[in-house]
């Protein structure tokens, strides 16, 4: 008996092991977006991991529809965890960027510098290149999503200057869902409003003042305003906070940024800039904590809302579904 325990305890270790693989790729450590697009041959390289995941069904003969994770500025998270595991249960392969574990950090909250988008953008992209040759990956299905930090992530890895600097276009993600992510920078003048095609959908809280709604209402007004064709669209759920798709009770998070009044013009090189007028360049970590200081304040709110919680779930599925299953 104790050998057929030991069997079937084993049986279900090699399982586990032929549904999970850590993939190691290298990667650079740019701060900005400017650094990505001007200057990205010169940046610090970077050893990064993620954990590719495949269906409890697997089967070794098929290539599934991809989505990418990229995890907010708490690092993983079980909510995020539990994405992942819905998106296995309908079908798809899941990589768990590992952005933060890689660089040996844990949080950015209060900071946003030791882990920057520009980072996670870069590593999502290249292990979009990396996973291209799994041969049970249909590269041209892919998709990303993100929360807080990794939605910021899923919502710019669409700018298309971004795309061409890292891979000529060469490697797309066909769909992108960013969950509270900061819409803190709109591309200017109108013409640096060119965005993939892809669908994106952002999904927020009414009550977000970590990351404020109102900033990604302003983005899409802008990029509706510039007359250039886009596939960006938006999600609010009502009395929702930052993070309401975690179980936890509302929390007030002393060090964090609340960012209600940040907006900032980004000029085709990456460059963010203190405003239209005021074209003071936000390219550094001294530069950003003083450009916070003009709109930023501290001390946001987040928690989970149930209903939110469910809506967001389902909306998930169903859009990866639809874009990625068809």
């Amino acid at each position: 008996m104790k050998k057929i325990l030991l069997l079937l305890i084993f049986s279900q270790i090699v399982a586990q092991e032929t549904l999970n693989e850590t993939i190691v790729f290298e990667s650079r450590n740019p701060f900005s977006f400017e650094e990505v697009i001007t200057d990205l041959d010169n940046q610090e390289t970077q050893t990064v991991t993620g954990i590719l995941g495949f269906p409890a069904d697997f089967d070794a003969e098929k290539k599934y529809p991809l989505i990418v994770g990229v995890a907010g500025s708490l690092n993983w998270g079980p909510h995020h965890l539990n994405y992942l595991e819905m998106y296995r249960s309908l079908g798809f392969a899941t990589f768990q960027l590992q952005s933060f574990d890689s660089r040996d950090v844990q949080s950015t909250v209060g900071s946003q510098v030791e882990v920057t988008s520009a980072m996670m953008i870069l590593d999502s992209y290249l292990a979009l290149e990396t996973l291209s040759t799994h041969p049970n990956i249909n590269i041209n299905k892919a998709g990303i999503t993100g929360w807080s930090l990794g939605g910021t992530v899923s919502l710019y890895s669409a700018w298309m200057p971004l795309m061409n600097a890292i891979n000529n276009g060469e490697f797309r993600f066909a769909a992108h869902l960013p969950i509270y992510p900061g819409c803190l920078a709109y591309p200017y003048p109108d013409e640096s409003m060119i965005f993939s095609q892809a669908p994106v959908h952002i999904l927020i809280g009414e009550l977000d003042d970590w990351v404020p709604a109102s900033a990604c209402t302003n983005f899409l007004d802008k990029l509706n305003e510039s007359g250039l064709p886009h596939n960006i669209d938006i999600t609010i759920y009502e009395d929702a906070h930052h993070s309401f798709d975690r179980e936890m009770e509302l929390t007030k998070m002393e060090h964090g940024y609340t960012l209600g009044d940040c907006f900032f013009p980004m000029n085709d090189q990456g460059t963010l800039f203190l405003s239209e007028f005021w074209k003071i360049p936000i390219n550094s970590p001294t530069m950003q904590k003083l450009a916070l200081l003009t709109c930023a304040g501290r001390g946001p709110t987040m928690g989970g809302n149930d209903n939110a919680r469910e809506k967001s779930f389902k909306f998930a599925a169903d859009f990866f579904k639809k874009n990625l299953m068809k």
